[in-house]
């Protein structure tokens, strides 16, 4: 409004702060902002909403958890909160208490289905987005206790039969805790199961507790009964938990009483609990016979499917994950851990990309153009079009009408990743433009140019504007990142527009890349003459920095220089000689931890340029999965909990997907590459029994399946259906001479280099 802008607000804000005795608030925004470039976007608007979000719980956490010790919490507080424990951290000044240390869980779900139930590493069950959790536990008649979450060591696993499901088994003295939990649909109704079983040889208790908690924090229960026929729960009035027996005994509690685990021995029993905190606890328990297995199985029912405006069930229906998974990529190699990681890869590939893609079951389930664009590739890479398709359907939704495809403000690498990501979808799948997304493909290729900031001689003259961009590379600037996903987006339009017969835009897109691309180039060479090596760093107003592994991109996914290019390569040993932390790349900037997905990114330049270290870094990764085959955003260094993020981070898991996928096929220029990443092992072992193979893969030439035959002298051979004419193949094997493949075969017989 106009009027605000003559309104001495400014005065009474400061005057209010400082007669108060607080600093300037203005002052001090002010001088915040000096560390960043002058820029549109200060930061998103998204990121703030949930970053207060996130942080409100965390204020909840300080005034709830470090007070009442005595209760039995999650994992991670069980953890962090210890003063012994290696995932401590002192709290004195921390305003809010996070997370920070143990942010790992595993989401279970069915394809196509929005419900992600969420398991933490000690099985506590976290059954609705953000909501509370089921807990279980073996009380002994003896006295003693087997509290999952306060053990050191358990078991725990990722099951990828009929269905996935995550199997957590724990044991103390003589007691044993079996606990397995998964999503089924029956009669079309979706269901989250905890099978349990307790053992005891004293006798005991199985106790099932509900919690006012989940892996984040303290998320509020007001009321909890159980209803007349003792096997229901009924949580904030409503049907949520049914046990398959009739419970013998049940308690409840308040927060003023304390958690329900101070209470287990109390005499008598409440079916009913209520607390105005919003922190009432529940225990039903269960006998357990000496020496004698007892089996529990405890039902929440989940929300139903979508349905559209009209009421008719949404286009998208729940699928199982026989029919998903049918046909698609599959890997099969000799490291049994490698070959587990891709496949649960896949699948949470698979439970979060129901419609739209998300990077988390949790604290990222909410979408952004840069996760969306790696995970999509690698959906492509495993052979699921249609999923691909599906989400692609809903990029041009989310674009303004100026062309800028919108998912957080000031954030400018999205048009570049959206245009790229459908030039893929068209190349991987030999198929046109989508008529809905030709217009959007148009326009979002004008807004790049029309955004780049005038050539004025300046260090970012001709590049795109300071910007937020991905929050790990450091305060508003412009990046690098950013004008290299710029480059690639019109690159990709260029394309599209030569395929559809749009000569006029395809003209005018790449020039404007070629264009945009000298600028680049020219502004690489003044900071290379400015740090006195080639290494490209974060923007041009920066040394070479953590944030300078945004510029990988120019080499992977980007191909936009050679595999071989100096600049590239110096990067990649740059980070690796100083940003490395137990094997993989630690990012101080915001992350502060050791990122799987970014160690990929440098890992896939060194596979470009025949780098066998790209092995290497490949298993460092695989050494940092948690047990059910899952990356957090970012890993604590010593404890090798999740420290940032969400706790499942589908980017990791699409960056694994890629990688495995490009070590056995992979596109160079006009040429197709086979089997450059593989460990060398793998090709000469003498005692193997079953051949190496990768397929169907689509490729821009064709869908290819490749085979390897393992022995002294390695084969491989591959089938292939063409989009055209067969490409150059290449068979580069680590360890071995190239062969270049004469046109018309289909297999090599590998010589020692």
């Amino acid at each position: 409004m106009p009027w605000m802008k003559w309104l001495p607000w400014r005065f009474f804000v400061r005057k209010f702060a400082t007669s108060h005795g607080f600093l300037d608030p203005l002052s001090v925004m002010a001088h915040l902002q000096r560390f960043a470039q002058p820029s549109e976007v200060a930061e998103p608007i998204e990121l703030l909403r949930a970053g207060v979000i996130f942080h409100a719980r965390a204020l909840i956490n300080s005034k709830v958890i470090q007070h009442n010790l005595d209760w039995v919490w999650p994992y991670w507080v069980e953890r962090q909160f210890d003063p012994l424990d290696q995932s401590f951290i002192p709290r004195a000044f921390s305003i809010t208490h996070c997370n920070l240390s143990h942010r790992n869980w595993t989401a279970v779900g069915l394809p196509d289905y929005e419900e992600m139930p969420l398991v933490d590493p000690r099985g506590l069950l976290t059954p609705h987005y953000d909501g509370w959790s089921i807990d279980t536990w073996v009380v002994s008649e003896s006295g003693e206790q087997l509290i999952p979450s306060r053990l050191e060591q358990c078991r725990q696993e990722l099951l990828l039969g009929d269905n996935i499901s995550v199997l957590t088994e724990s044991s103390h003295a003589d007691m044993h805790l079996r606990n397995h939990a998964m999503v089924e649909s029956s009669n079309g109704d979706k269901q989250c199961l905890l099978d349990l079983q307790a053992e005891s040889g004293a006798g005991g208790w199985l106790v099932v507790a509900l919690r006012p908690y989940n892996p984040e924090g303290v998320s509020f229960v007001h009321k909890v009964r159980l209803d007349n026929d003792r096997r229901k729960w009924l949580i904030e009035k409503k049907f949520a938990v049914e046990f398959d027996r009739a419970l013998e005994r049940h308690l409840a509690s308040d927060y003023h009483h304390g958690d329900i685990y101070l209470h287990l021995h109390d005499e008598g029993g409440r079916t009913h609990g209520e607390c105005e905190v919003g922190m009432a606890t529940a225990a039903a328990m269960f006998r357990i016979e000496p020496g004698k297995p007892l089996d529990v199985q405890v039902k929440i029912p989940l929300e139903p499917d979508p349905v559209s405006r009209s009421g008719s069930p949404a286009a998208t229906k729940p699928g199982n994950w026989g029919e998903t998974l049918a046909n698609h990529c599959a890997m099969v190699v000799p490291d049994q851990k490698i070959q587990f990681l891709y496949d649960a890869a896949i699948r949470t590939l698979i439970l979060h990309s129901p419609k739209d893609v998300y990077p988390g079951p949790y604290t990222y389930k909410r979408f952004w153009f840069r996760d969306a664009a790696f995970m999509i590739q690698s959906l492509l890479y495993a052979g699921l079009v249609d999923r691909a398709e599906r989400a692609l359907d809903q990029f041009p939704h989310r674009q303004k009408r100026d062309g800028f495809f919108h998912s957080q403000d000031g954030e400018w690498d999205s048009n570049g990743e959206a245009l790229w990501i459908f030039d893929l979808f068209c190349q991987l799948t030999n198929r046109r433009l989508k008529p809905g997304w030709r217009d959007a493909v148009l326009r979002g290729a004008s807004w790049i140019d029309d955004k780049r900031l005038p050539k004025d001689g300046s260090r970012c003259g001709g590049l795109l504007p300071a910007g937020f961009s991905a929050e790990h590379l450091g305060p508003n600037d412009c990046y690098y990142w950013d004008d290299f996903w710029g480059v690639g987006g019109l690159h990709a339009a260029a394309d599209m527009c030569e395929r559809e017969g749009l000569h006029n835009d395809s003209t005018r897109f790449a020039a404007q890349a070629k264009d945009f691309q000298k600028t680049i180039d020219d502004s690489l060479a003044a900071a290379a003459e400015r740090l006195g090596r080639p290494a490209m760093p974060a923007s041009p107003n920066r040394r070479l920095d953590p944030g300078a592994i945004g510029s990988i991109a120019a080499g992977y996914p980007l191909s936009l220089y050679p595999a071989e290019d100096p600049r590239l390569l110096d990067l990649a040993e740059f980070l690796m000689e100083k940003c490395f932390v137990s094997g993989g790349f630690f990012q101080d900037m915001i992350h502060s931890g050791i990122n799987a997905y970014l160690t990929l990114h440098i890992a896939q330049v060194l596979l470009r340029a025949g780098d066998a270290r790209c092995v290497e870094l490949m298993r460092n990764v695989a050494q940092l999965a948690s047990p059910t085959g899952q990356w957090p955003e970012a890993i604590h260094p010593h404890s090798l909990g999740g420290c940032m993020g969400d706790g499942q981070h589908a980017w990791a898991a699409a960056e694994w997907v890629a990688m495995q996928r490009n070590c056995f096929v992979r596109e160079e220029g006009d040429t197709l590459v086979l089997v450059s990443g593989l460990p060398p092992e793998w090709l000469s072992d003498q005692t193997a029994t079953a051949p190496v193979r990768f397929g169907p893969a689509p490729t821009r030439f064709g869908r290819i399946t490749v085979e390897v035959i393992p022995g002294i002298v390695p084969r491989v051979s591959w089938m292939a259906e063409w989009h055209g004419e067969e490409p150059p193949i290449e068979v580069r094997a680590l360890g071995f001479a190239p062969a270049r493949v004469a046109p018309g075969s289909q297999e090599v017989e590998l010589t020692a280099q």
